[in-house]
């Protein structure tokens, strides 16, 4: 896309706003990058799910299937049968749904390739049994709040003067997966 044909002034105006915009996206990037969010802690919050240990166990928690699978055309690669195996091990959790409370929560998997693709409707809030992969697919599915810090001017540019840096408050859970018995780590 190219710039619009303007007077000297203007295209002063036009280039001190793109150095402004990409002096922004590179806050942004380096707020975002790996790096930074593994230290960001994530926000508790109480689970919706209360029930005890004897309930859990006497559930008939069911196993959940895909509900639709597409096979692709690459190869499985034989180095990763363990960890392959160990993926699709069945654990009994519960997942909850923190955006939309009470939604069954749909998703897509793949994680190995030669692997078809799956297509899952998960229920929450109560025992189930589902794979491994999709329980720690479940389990890392988070956004991170982001706020400005408006304490000290950060930049002068012309008669402009720009307030704030960009810090990652915290981690918010989208959808919490959690063991129901100790079948796996709660940190898978």
């Amino acid at each position: 896309m190219s710039r619009p044909r303007v007077n000297e002034e203007a295209q002063k105006s036009l280039s001190q706003a793109q150095e402004q915009f990409n002096s922004f996206s590179e806050q942004v990037n380096a707020v975002a990058s790996h790096d930074v969010n593994s230290s960001v802690p994530v926000q508790q919050t109480a689970p919706q799910t209360e029930m005890s240990k004897k309930e859990i166990k006497q559930y008939d928690a069911p196993y959940i299937k895909p509900v639709r699978s597409i096979q692709g055309k690459d190869k499985f690669n034989e180095t990763y049968r363990a960890d392959h195996t160990r993926g699709w091990e069945y654990v009994k959790c519960i997942v909850e749904n923190k955006e939309v409370i009470g939604e069954e929560v749909e998703c897509w998997t793949k994680a190995f390739a030669g692997d078809p693709a799956h297509f899952w409707k998960v229920p929450v809030n109560k025992p189930i049994y589902i794979p491994r992969l999709l329980a720690e697919q479940l389990n890392r599915c988070r956004y991170h709040r982001i706020r400005m810090e408006d304490k000290t001017p950060t930049t002068v540019e012309g008669n402009m003067q720009f307030y704030g840096a960009i810090s990652i408050d915290h981690q918010i859970e989208r959808i919490a997966c959690r063991p129901a018995e100790l079948t796996f780590a709660s940190g898978f």
